[in-house]
Protein backbone atom coordinates (compact mmCIF):
# COMPACT_ATOMS: atom_id res chain seq x y z
CA UNK A 1 0.00 0.00 0.00
CA UNK A 2 1.61 3.76 -0.79
CA UNK A 3 2.82 5.52 1.96
CA UNK A 4 0.49 8.66 1.40
CA UNK A 5 -2.96 8.83 -0.08
CA UNK A 6 -2.94 9.06 -3.84
CA UNK A 7 -6.26 10.59 -5.52
CA UNK A 8 -8.46 9.79 -8.36
CA UNK A 9 -10.54 13.04 -9.71
CA UNK A 10 -13.79 11.64 -11.72
CA UNK A 11 -14.67 12.88 -14.65
CA UNK A 12 -16.63 16.30 -13.71
CA UNK A 13 -13.18 17.76 -11.96
CA UNK A 14 -11.69 20.60 -13.84
CA UNK A 15 -8.11 19.69 -14.98
CA UNK A 16 -6.63 22.61 -12.92
CA UNK A 17 -7.48 20.62 -9.81
CA UNK A 18 -5.27 18.15 -11.01
CA UNK A 19 -2.57 20.78 -12.29
CA UNK A 20 -2.75 22.41 -8.74
CA UNK A 21 -2.34 18.83 -6.83
CA UNK A 22 0.80 17.98 -8.91
CA UNK A 23 2.46 20.84 -8.31
CA UNK A 24 2.19 20.19 -4.77
CA UNK A 25 3.76 16.88 -5.17
CA UNK A 26 0.56 15.00 -4.86
CA UNK A 27 0.06 11.90 -7.12
CA UNK A 28 -3.33 12.40 -8.81
CA UNK A 29 -4.75 10.69 -11.99
CA UNK A 30 -7.81 11.83 -13.83
CA UNK A 31 -10.80 9.80 -15.46
CA UNK A 32 -9.62 11.05 -19.09
CA UNK A 33 -6.10 10.17 -18.25
CA UNK A 34 -6.88 6.87 -17.60
CA UNK A 35 -9.36 6.19 -19.91
CA UNK A 36 -12.73 5.76 -18.24
CA UNK A 37 -14.53 9.06 -19.88
CA UNK A 38 -18.21 8.35 -19.64
CA UNK A 39 -17.86 4.54 -18.20
CA UNK A 40 -19.91 3.85 -15.03
CA UNK A 41 -19.64 4.36 -11.47
CA UNK A 42 -18.95 0.47 -11.03
CA UNK A 43 -16.21 0.86 -13.25
CA UNK A 44 -14.56 4.20 -11.12
CA UNK A 45 -15.00 2.26 -7.88
CA UNK A 46 -13.23 -0.48 -9.50
CA UNK A 47 -10.29 1.33 -10.92
CA UNK A 48 -9.73 3.35 -7.51
CA UNK A 49 -9.85 -0.16 -5.72
CA UNK A 50 -7.27 -1.69 -8.09
CA UNK A 51 -5.25 1.16 -7.89
CA UNK A 52 -5.84 1.67 -3.89
CA UNK A 53 -6.69 5.70 -4.98
CA UNK A 54 -8.80 8.22 -2.79
CA UNK A 55 -11.54 8.95 -5.24
CA UNK A 56 -12.54 13.01 -5.85
CA UNK A 57 -15.87 13.32 -6.67
CA UNK A 58 -18.72 16.03 -7.11
CA UNK A 59 -20.77 13.66 -8.05
CA UNK A 60 -24.04 12.80 -5.76
CA UNK A 61 -24.10 9.07 -6.72
CA UNK A 62 -20.78 8.18 -4.94
CA UNK A 63 -22.59 8.89 -1.87
CA UNK A 64 -25.04 6.06 -2.56
CA UNK A 65 -21.89 3.59 -3.48
CA UNK A 66 -20.27 4.56 -0.02
CA UNK A 67 -23.85 4.02 2.40
CA UNK A 68 -24.35 0.72 -0.04
CA UNK A 69 -21.18 -0.49 2.24
CA UNK A 70 -19.28 -1.13 -0.98
CA UNK A 71 -15.54 -1.82 -0.43
CA UNK A 72 -13.61 1.48 -1.46
CA UNK A 73 -10.06 3.17 -0.12
CA UNK A 74 -11.75 6.86 0.54
CA UNK A 75 -14.22 9.06 -1.08
CA UNK A 76 -13.82 12.86 -0.75
CA UNK A 77 -16.84 14.79 -1.87
CA UNK A 78 -17.00 18.13 -2.81
CA UNK A 79 -20.69 19.36 -3.51
CA UNK A 80 -20.91 21.10 -7.17
CA UNK A 81 -20.49 24.38 -7.57
CA UNK A 82 -19.74 25.18 -4.06
CA UNK A 83 -16.48 25.40 -3.44
CA UNK A 84 -13.42 27.33 -5.69
CA UNK A 85 -10.39 25.35 -7.44
CA UNK A 86 -8.06 27.17 -4.98
CA UNK A 87 -10.29 25.76 -1.85
CA UNK A 88 -10.46 22.27 -3.65
CA UNK A 89 -7.06 22.08 -3.64
CA UNK A 90 -6.04 23.53 -0.22
CA UNK A 91 -8.57 20.44 1.16
CA UNK A 92 -7.38 18.07 -0.58
CA UNK A 93 -3.94 19.03 -0.01
CA UNK A 94 -4.78 19.05 3.84
CA UNK A 95 -5.79 15.42 3.49
CA UNK A 96 -2.86 14.58 1.74
CA UNK A 97 -0.86 15.99 5.06
CA UNK A 98 -2.67 14.51 7.54
CA UNK A 99 -4.20 11.35 6.93
CA UNK A 100 -2.59 7.99 5.94
CA UNK A 101 -4.59 5.94 3.36
CA UNK A 102 -5.77 3.35 5.93
CA UNK A 103 -6.94 6.22 7.81
CA UNK A 104 -9.94 6.88 4.91
CA UNK A 105 -10.04 3.52 3.69
CA UNK A 106 -14.14 2.95 3.45
CA UNK A 107 -14.45 6.40 4.85
CA UNK A 108 -16.14 9.66 3.32
CA UNK A 109 -14.94 13.17 3.32
CA UNK A 110 -16.48 16.48 2.45
CA UNK A 111 -15.01 19.70 1.46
Amino acid sequence: MPRTIRFHLDENCPRALADGLRRRGVDVTTTPEVGLREASDDEQTAFIQAERRVLFTQDEDFLAIHASDISHPGIVYCKKDSRGIGEMIRGLVLIWEVYDPEELEGRIEFL
